[in-house]
């Protein structure tokens, strides 16, 4: 599947900013398999003075904009072209057990992609070990269960039983608060799971992103669109890799999602951060466009191989009596046009 990606950023500021530094995580990563970036690009107004694009400590494309000049307003528009079609996972049966896992992470002699994976089997700021998500992720992870099979049923379980309702958590809103409201966003079930995971010794990783916005034909449209997106990344073990799951949707991360980057927790992805000298309050708009570009399939549904009606045609007579030719009543239509329906 390919799409065309708009995430439009705007501050406006109640005073005059002097100096700003914006980090972007903005550019989806084009190093995966099964996601390819076409093309992509950031224009910022005003212009930077200065800017400069690197990676981070994750492999996460990132670009610094710096502004030296005064402004009372800021917009980021960043545009991509991508064609994702991620990888299934394997067989649930073909993974480890849970235990092992952990096992591996954890393990003073951790080599390979275990001991890349162990940093996101640690607390964070947004995502600590807590005891509480790990109690609630304990009856997904009974002894022995192999590791996918777990996953899918904590994935399911949150899906299952939390809310989605914008407005009620914020950034700084506790995994145990979420716990117990059982609603937020997002970004909350993504933080959530990943301490629960944490919790058993597990490594995840919170993958910032987008997800589409129509579904395919007969599904129902995904919460959590038209705005930047979370899910949570898990590892499967030494040589397994890692799978991508959305907590928000109860889905495994295939064709409608787009990966901008991931980190520990949203702290490290942030799409837009910074620091600006003066400015005073701020509004902030954010809107996000994720437009398919592939064609949706044709409806596969049998033709209409009804009987023709073969019923006589009318033959009757032409009407021959003349027009109405007076005119038009305009103060009725006048009327109608500002009576609402």
């Amino acid at each position: 599947m390919r799409y065309r990606v708009r995430h439009a950023t705007r501050y406006d500021y109640a005073a005059s900013v002097d100096l700003a530094a914006h980090l972007l995580h903005l550019t989806p990563r084009g190093d995966l398999p099964g996601q390819r970036v076409i093309s992509a690009g950031i224009t910022a107004t005003p212009a930077a003075s200065r800017r400069r694009a690197t990676a981070d400590h994750f492999g996460n494309a990132a670009t610094w904009l710096f502004l030296d000049a005064p402004h009372t307003s800021f917009a980021v528009v960043a545009e991509a072209e991508v064609a994702v079609d991620l990888p299934a996972p394997p067989a649930p049966d073909a993974t480890p057990p849970w235990e092992d896992v952990a096992a591996a992470a954890n393990g003073l002699g951790a080599a390979g992609d275990a001991w890349a994976a162990a940093e996101f089997a640690q607390a964070s700021p947004m995502a600590p070990a807590s005891p509480a998500a790990g109690a609630y992720a304990a009856a997904s992870f009974p002894p022995g269960r192999r590791i996918l099979a777990g996953l899918l049923d904590l994935n399911a379980r949150i899906a299952r039983d939390f809310r989605f309702r914008a407005g009620v958590t914020t950034i700084a809103t506790p995994v145990e608060d979420v716990l117990s409201r059982r609603q937020g966003v997002c970004q909350d079930f993504s933080h959530l799971m990943i301490a629960a995971l944490r919790a058993l010794g597990l490594p995840a990783r919170y993958v910032s992103g987008y997800v589409r916005t129509r579904p395919p034909p007969g599904g129902t449209r995904r919460r959590g669109a038209d705005q930047s997106h979370a899910w949570v990344g898990a590892w499967l073990g030494p040589g397994a890799g890692w799978v991508d799951l959305d907590p928000t949707n109860a889905l495994v991360v295939r064709d409608e999602h787009v990966v901008l980057g991931w980190g520990r927790d949203f702290g490290d992805v942030s799409p837009v951060r910074g620091v600006v000298l003066g400015g005073g309050t701020h509004g902030l708009a954010v809107s996000v466009d994720l437009e398919p570009l592939d064609p949706g399939p044709l409806d596969p549904g049998p033709l209409d191989t009804g009987p023709l009606d073969t019923g006589p045609l009318d033959t009757g007579p032409l009407d021959t009596e003349p027009l109405d030719t007076e005119p038009r009543d305009h103060a009725a239509a006048r009327e109608r046009a500002v009576t609402p329906g």
